[in-house]
């Protein structure tokens, strides 16, 4: 975060490094040596796929879906663009994965330091729209936008969240310069180019806005080498690879660094990463790894053939084929005496860079203890001709008096007059304060007009 960013301003999420946290990628989980006996759980084989939850209009190409062994799949012009299916019973599995991966990063649904008041955030590829859901939730008054090529997100959502059919491998349709933060989760196997999407992220954030990536491994390993090779969960990895060569998209963004060579190609700075641990079942010895692990198990057992079989199609394996190995993966992995598996997750944030007139308005907010979103608020206000600040967009988001209230708790000389919805609102702060907020509002075109105090 830029220097001259005021912190104060912006919600910090709980360290990843902190106790509660799963252990970064060099550090070893550490066994629970009493293990209770794992329960076979009945799972309901049933399927379907809610094609009139969408908020957008949907063609009939876009609602064609390839099915594979009783299993629906999104299909493209004739091909896959999601190797995973997306019918319901997968659907219920994602939302077990959005459960593993937010109690993977205590419970915060972003390591990026967003504005507290932030106000439009894209969420990019969000499946069954969970995440954008919990996130609209939290923040009540920011728009939220989550996209995806499947219409398989609840018509019951917050009145601030929207769900848009978009495949984000195509042009995005959003204007430049128009979010303050896009959220990318779990789109590993589904880009074929990582620098086009976080170029086209870089493009639809605003100065000063953040991107942030979350991805796993499909490689699972193990501290005490008791994942082998030739195993099952072993195979695992390496069946996804070979696949992708075939789809095209691939696999190996954690292994590779995707993630962060795309955001530095992009032009972002302040890029941050945290490498981390998840394990798969629940054999750690920590009551948090431990409930992770549980929820990991699950999410990789809820749903297996879903995961497995458009790549074992690729791969021409046969139905039984399939059949056995999900078997002895689910075997295996469900032995937590004696399998200790876990996959490596990468979560990379970076920021895009303000202008050098941005950094000067930010400069002279910061003076003021004015925060950057503010200043964004401020930016949706245009003058008539008369030079009266007038409000003419999103009046039902932006609170002018709450800005003024705001300016008005530091600063006690001076008189500015504004006009929100028809009323003066009048105000008073330091004459020198009063020339540095002018000269804000001059330097983004406004015409102001100032009065010393009476």
């Amino acid at each position: 975060m830029p220097a001259s960013s005021p912190k104060s301003q912006r919600s910090a999420p709980r360290s990843p490094t902190s106790s509660r946290s799963v252990p970064h990628a060099t550090q070893t989980i550490e066994v629970d040596t009493v293990v209770e006996e794992d329960e076979e759980d009945e799972i309901d084989p049933g399927l379907g796929a809610d094609a009139e939850s969408s908020t957008a209009s949907i063609t009939s190409s876009i609602l064609h879906y390839r099915t594979i062994n009783g299993r629906t799949y999104h299909s493209e012009r004739g091909n896959a663009a999601y190797w995973g299916s997306n019918d319901e019973r997968q659907s219920e599995a994602m939302d077990i994965a959005h459960h593993m991966f937010t109690l993977a990063q205590d419970g915060e649904l972003h390591l990026a330091p967003l504005d507290k008041d932030i106000q439009k955030v894209l969420d990019i590829g969000c499946g069954t729209g969970i995440w954008a859901i919990d996130f609209a939730d939290k923040f009540p008054g920011c728009e939220v936008i989550g996209t995806d090529i499947s219409p398989i997100q609840p018509s019951w959502v917050p009145p601030n969240l929207k769900f848009e059919i978009e495949d984000c491998n195509q042009d995005w349709t959003f204007p430049p310069d128009s979010f303050d933060y896009v959220h990318i989760r779990y789109l590993v196997g589904c880009i074929p180019d990582w620098n086009q999407l976080l170029e086209q992220a870089y493009k639809v954030l605003k100065p000063g806005g953040w991107v942030e990536t979350y991805e796993a491994s499909p490689t699972i390993e193990s501290d005490d080498d008791s994942v082998k090779l030739d195993s099952a969960m072993g195979q695992w990895g390496p069946t996804f690879i070979k696949a992708s060569k075939v789809i095209g998209n691939t696999f190996t963004v954690v292994a590779d660094d995707l993630q962060k060579k795309a955001v530095e190609n992009a032009g972002f700075t302040d890029i941050n990463q945290w490498n981390s641990k998840l394990p798969l079942n629940p054999f750690p010895k920590d009551p948090h790894l431990k409930e992770i692990g549980q929820f990991g198990e699950l999410f990789s057992t809820q749903d297996t053939e879903g995961l497995v079989n458009f790549v074992a199609n690729t791969l021409g394996w046969s139905p039984q084929e399939v059949h056995v190995y999900i078997a002895q993966f689910r075997k295996e992995i469900r032995d937590r005496k004696n399998h200790h598996p876990w996959i490596k997750l990468k979560t990379v944030w970076a920021q895009k860079p303000m202008s050098e007139g941005d950094m000067a308005n930010i400069n002279r907010a910061h003076k003021l203890h004015v925060s950057i979103s503010l200043i964004n608020k401020i930016k949706m206000f245009k003058t008539d001709n008369s030079g009266v600040l007038r409000v003419i967009d999103n009046a039902g988001i932006v609170n002018l008096e709450a800005l003024i209230a705001d300016l008005e708790k530091t600063h006690g000389q001076g008189k500015v007059s504004f006009i929100h919805k028809g009323s003066a609102v009048i105000t008073t702060i330091e004459t020198e304060a009063l020339a540095e907020l002018e000269a804000v509002f001059k330097d983004m075109g406004f015409m102001v007009s100032t009065e010393p105090r009476s």
